[in-house]
């Protein structure tokens, strides 16, 4: 919600000064923007404020490209966010882990805003995974260490601790 979207626009290099609060029983984020009404939703916010920052490429390049970045994001909202159960959370981590096996990054090789706000909205899910679970999810875990060491991104976010050795080898 909107500390999430705090955290993106620092990253962004946006000045803050933003006014976000949440909306019904859901807490959909608002952004008030000075001119008529405010912007709903944390897609439609995310997008606005990388287009503010003239960082476009975050939204993907082509065609293609930019419709996985909304893909991911839409799941992020729709089963992330909605998800609480463990059982959720298992099939999201499944989920996420047939699509990495062979990207380095959500929409392929390029680092977008899926990538952003999938890490932010999994992030205290990957705290409370056992190592166990993290080597179950080797893809994901790979991700979510590469996005977490990306330029920015964590900020003051607690760093997931991942066994080094087992995670890029191929001998499992």
């Amino acid at each position: 919600g909107p500390e999430e979207l705090a955290l993106l626009e620092k990253l962004l290099g946006l000045p803050k000064g933003n006014k976000y609060g949440v909306q019904g029983e859901r807490k959909v984020p608002v952004l008030q923007t000075n001119n008529g009404p405010g912007l709903t939703g944390l897609m439609t916010i995310a997008s606005h404020l990388v287009k503010q920052a003239k960082k476009d490429q975050l939204l993907g390049s082509t065609a293609e490209e930019k419709a996985v970045v909304q893909q991911w994001l839409e799941y992020r909202v729709t089963r992330v966010d909605g998800g609480s159960s463990k059982e959720d959370t298992r099939i999201i981590l499944k989920d996420l882990n047939v699509h990495l096996e062979d990207k380095v990054y959500l929409a392929g090789n390029i680092f977008t805003l899926a990538d952003i706000l999938m890490y932010y909205g999994l992030h205290h899910v990957m705290v409370d995974l056992t190592v166990q679970e993290k080597e179950k999810y080797l893809n994901v875990s790979r991700w979510f260490n590469h996005i977490q060491h990306y330029p920015g991104v964590r900020q003051h976010l607690s760093n997931v601790v991942f066994i080094k050795n087992r995670l890029y080898t191929n001998a499992h």
